[in-house]
């Protein structure tokens, strides 16, 4: 054995043959691995299976990629074949590949490319000032069905099937098989720990380049060992698929499985039924990736070498908590029982935190618990679109989509009194308060603190008012489809509005049916606590009083002036262009609208 480590010395000490480097592609300093190991770099190299590629670089993103939910759904060619059919379909918008989280087997399909007209704009960008910017178009390979991965790792690879019809970036290099091998083969290699060691060998960096992907050493099965291999991959890409499409981020998301299950009424036991399914789904997916670390480990012959186990935080599911969650510091000295216990808690809590936003959804008329999939996701689209496309909802739409969030009852159509007949609806009348209940406990394990005596709709309003839109940017990554109008810190008045059903009489509306009315309420209330003050016979209670009425004096102050600027903005009759993303977009409010500084910049 020509590597030797002196263990009487020093246990990281190792002597090496500089021959032995060569063994290995490109000669890395793989001084710690043993001869065993050397030799699987014998076996041909992946480029004989697989041809990969730099992704594009578009020299503007700003001006190039969305968010999906950002432009028009009518806009977006999800599903193109090559670059004829793209121009043939005079679409704008296309997927894009672009790294992103730590996901292994499907998903981080986020972005969308302009290449209207086979990318002309993107193509010529510069070529006015001299210098084309942009390159690395890849015009062989768009759209062809692939594997891609993120550029940068935290020390994991993560590897993903690329649907046909993609676009992909430079932080979201890919590849494609060739000579007859398929992607789910090659894909349950690249996920296996064999790949990843070798990786770490070619290349120990957080970067992932694709010459090191092309070195890797990749292995020649029998047709059982090959077919047994494309079965389970092909299981853990489908509960991969499955899992990214039940969050109303993916754009083949349907409806909530928290909707789908058949317990009954109450609300906490589909909870429990659907949380008994991710757990057993989750622990399918780490027994089918220890096999196929195994199967790869024993056609390596490196059984004493390395290990098939798959901790619970690698196996990349959003409904698994182990990797969906990082407990922060203080849970370091806590036990495996009281930081799993932390992890239901959050994981009970979003679930239920989403079940709030898909009502919100519905309210707005982007889904429908009638039919599945988008329903209004395009430009100034009305509730009559909606009805065309479903004629009987159960739950109807707000017909303006302008949908009050308010602390205290002043809209009979506000958020919190419609979240709850959107449960009746769902859940039925019989168990309606339970079902509340259990939606307020849930929010107070993790979304918000719980208070004492407070009522569960009280719970669930102060959610909305106060945490959801938070949620809802985290969840949209900064880039909202149901926008905040809000008057300012004190909160007199805030709503939501969608993006996608915004005309340029919205803001009108807004002032004519909730302001103006509010600031009418608001003094009638303030009338109310004057006459009570002056007949209370309680210090106490008149202190009490007195502090109310100091607080809705300055919320009417801030009322009045949020009115004037509505005004405003109002007689402007604003237009938008969803094509210009968010970010452009939300900045034509001024003040109006929430977290400006946060979208715009």
């Amino acid at each position: 054995m020509n590597l030797q480590q002196n263990s009487n010395i020093n246990k990281n000490f190792y002597r090496v043959s500089a021959a032995d480097f060569k063994e290995i592609p490109g000669a890395p300093l793989g001084y710690w691995i043993n001869s065993k190991f050397r030799e699987i770099f014998r076996n041909n190299p992946l480029s004989d299976y697989f041809v990969t590629r730099l992704g594009m670089s578009t020299a503007n993103n700003d001006r190039f990629l969305r968010l999906w939910h950002e432009v028009e759904l009518s806009s977006i060619y999800f599903s193109c074949t090559n670059r004829g059919d793209s121009v043939n379909s005079g679409n704008t918008w296309f997927p894009y590949q672009k790294g992103g989280a730590f996901r292994k087997w499907f998903g981080n399909h986020d972005h969308l490319v302009n290449w209207l007209n086979d990318g002309e704009e993107i193509r010529n960008f510069g070529k006015e000032e001299g210098k084309i910017r942009s390159h690395n178009y890849n015009l062989d390979f768009i759209f062809k069905k692939g594997i891609t991965w993120s550029d940068v790792t935290s020390g994991i690879n993560a590897f993903r099937i690329m649907p046909e019809g993609f676009l992909f970036d430079g932080r979201g290099s890919s590849g494609f098989p060739i000579k007859n091998k398929n992607e789910i083969m090659l894909l349950a290699f690249l996920n296996s720990t064999i790949a990843s060691y070798s990786i770490a060998i070619l290349n120990p960096t957080i970067a992932v380049n694709v010459g090191e992907i092309a070195k890797l050493p990749f292995p020649n099965f029998d047709e059982d060992s090959q077919n047994s291999l494309e079965s389970k991959a092909i299981s853990i890409i489908n509960q991969h698929k499955t899992d990214w499409d039940s969050y109303e981020t993916s754009w083949d998301f349907t409806t909530l499985p928290l909707l789908h299950s058949d317990y009954g009424y109450k609300l906490s036991g589909s909870y429990a039924q659907l949380r008994t399914e991710w757990q057993e789904n989750t622990q399918e997916m780490q027994r089918l990736e220890e096999e196929n670390n195994r199967i790869f480990i024993d056609a390596y012959g490196l059984q004493d070498e390395l290990t098939p186990e798959v901790p619970l935080n690698e196996i990349t599911l959003t409904c698994n908590p182990h990797y969906r969650y990082r407990l922060g510091k203080q849970w370091d000295e806590a036990s495996e029982e009281e930081r799993n216990a932390e992890l239901e808690r959050q994981l009970q809590s979003d679930t239920l935190c989403e079940l709030i936003s898909y009502a919100i959804g519905c309210m707005m008329g982007r889904y429908s618990i009638d039919q599945s999939g988008l329903i209004l996701a395009s430009q100034g689209e009305t509730l009559q679109d909606y009805l065309e496309r479903v004629p009987n909802p159960r739950f109807l739409p707000d017909d303006d989509a302008i949908v009050p969030l308010t602390d205290q009852e002043w809209f009979a159509d506000d958020a919190t009194h419609r979240v709850c007949e959107f449960v009746r609806t769902i859940w039925g009348e019989q168990h309606l308060q339970e079902n509340l209940d259990f939606i307020a406990e849930s929010l107070c394990l993790s979304a918000i603190r719980p208070r004492k005596g407070e009522s569960s709709l009280d719970c669930i309003r102060r959610y909305l008012s106060t945490q959801f839109y938070k949620d809802h940017m985290r969840t949209y990554k900064k880039r909202p489809i149901y926008w905040l109008f809000s008057s300012g810190k004190l909160k007199a008045f805030e709503c939501l509005v969608y993006l996608h059903r915004y005309t340029e009489g919205t803001l009108a509306r807004m002032r004519t049916e909730y302001v103006i009315p509010l600031t009418a309420r608001l003094h009638s209330h303030g009338e109310r606590l004057e006459e009570a003050r002056a007949n209370s016979t309680s210090a106490a209670e008149t202190k009490r009083l007195e502090k109310e009425l100091d607080q809705l004096h300055k919320q009417q102050a801030e009322l009045a002036e949020f009115d004037e600027q509505l005004r405003h903005y109002a007689d402007q009759r604003i237009r938008l262009d969803l094509d210009d993303g968010v970010k452009v977009n939300y900045g034509k409010f001024g003040n109006l609208l929430a977290d400006v500084k946060a979208i715009v910049g």
